[in-house]
């Protein structure tokens, strides 16, 4: 299952360190003008090297159209593009070669296939993500026309997180901080916890939350089609992700219905409702509010201080992992949420439109 989408469909190929990371985007609309600008951006976002908080590894991972765009427009043809890997540091991961990581893809990718590509994790590695953000990007500049704007953050990392809901920041200084935090003086704490972990050799984990707003009423399909459990796979398919939840989510379990149910009201001539805890989403279709969730992130597994493990011929061993590592993913895994969203919420509109 290398392939994500019904209509608007995403094929991502390659591996952390062989010649690049590539896809093919099909079912994209023709005519979509390709801001080249947006989408390094997006890239950019995601890249390696970026500030003190992320690995070291210097790639500028600047993308290549192969096919599907003419004068800078999308023709509706299969989109072929591709990144190239430059700055691979692969015998950093000769010592891991007949030893699994613990919490890693290794022994279970080496269980499946009977073969596994041990640098940087291979087809493993995050920098699969390459590929989800060059396909967002595009899907964010489809979205443009009909409204829908995608934002993600970071609101936890740790145990230091926002206490208020999205509504209370200012979403557009999320990029002013280096954890991507819209609350200055958290991410400044944030920051700190990651430096801290990263001098002990150490990882740690957190969370993202997203917001969706434009997104009309009606997109998602009943029964095993619903939006909500469209949007939980595609977060699930993240490196490193461990939980979703959308609206209320778990806290939802807290409250009796008089205190929970979203009453409709008339707002302007429209149906709307009062509250907004469902999260933009009931019955698995759209409503028309608001549609927000949450992403949790484990730890990196990869950590450079000693583990006890096993290696491929079943003897206990000491691992000592090397390498250029993250001592956190939410910083550079933001745009990845962002980019998920866009290809589920533009995937779900197409197959919507199929319908009129």
């Amino acid at each position: 299952m290398n392939t994500f989408g019904t209509i608007y469909r995403l094929t991502s190929f390659g591996e952390s360190h062989g010649p690049g990371i590539g896809g093919v985007i099909d079912g994209c609309p023709a005519g979509i003008l390709l801001d080249m600008d947006f989408i390094q951006g997006e890239l950019n976002r995601r890249r390696p090297g970026q500030s003190k908080l992320t690995t070291p590894r210097d790639e500028k991972d600047e993308v290549q159209f192969l096919s599907g765009v003419y004068e800078g427009k999308t023709t509706g043809t299969p989109i072929g593009f591709i990144v190239w890997n430059k700055n691979q540091h692969s015998a950093d991961y000769d010592n891991m070669k007949d030893v699994y990581r613990p919490s890693h893809a290794d022994y279970t990718y080496q269980t499946k296939y009977g073969i596994r590509d041990p640098r940087g994790g291979g087809r493993s590695s995050a920098r699969e993500t390459i590929a989800r953000c060059i396909a967002g990007a595009i899907a964010k500049l489809a979205l443009r026309p009909y409204g829908i704007e995608i934002q993600a953050y970071t609101s936890q990392v740790g145990p230091i997180k926002l206490e208020k809901n999205y509504q209370a920041y200012d979403l557009n200084r999320t990029e002013e901080t280096d954890v991507r935090c819209p609350d200055p003086e958290k991410a400044a704490e944030m920051e700190a916890l990651i430096a801290e972990v990263k001098a002990k050799g150490d990882t740690v984990g957190g969370v993202i939350s997203c917001v969706a707003r434009g997104v009309p009423e009606g997109l998602g399909e009943p029964v095993f089609g619903k939006l909500h459990a469209a949007l939980g796979h595609a977060m699930l398919t993240i490196n490193a992700v461990k939980g979703f939840e959308y609206g209320d989510g778990f806290d939802a379990a807290y409250f009796r219905g008089s205190e929970h149910n979203d009453r409709f009201i008339i707002d302007k001539g429209r149906i709307s409702t009062l509250t907004n805890y469902s999260g933009g989403i009931q019955g698995g279709i759209s409503n028309g509010q608001d549609i927000y969730f949450r992403v949790a992130f484990k730890s990196v597994a990869t950590i450079l201080r000693e583990q006890e493990t096993v290696n491929r011929a079943g003897k206990e061993t000491i691992l000592r992992a090397r390498g250029r590592h993250d001592p956190c993913v939410l910083p550079r895994a933001v745009p990845i949420v962002e980019s998920m969203a866009a290809l589920t919420l533009l995937d779900y509109l197409l197959i919507q439109k199929t319908r009129q």
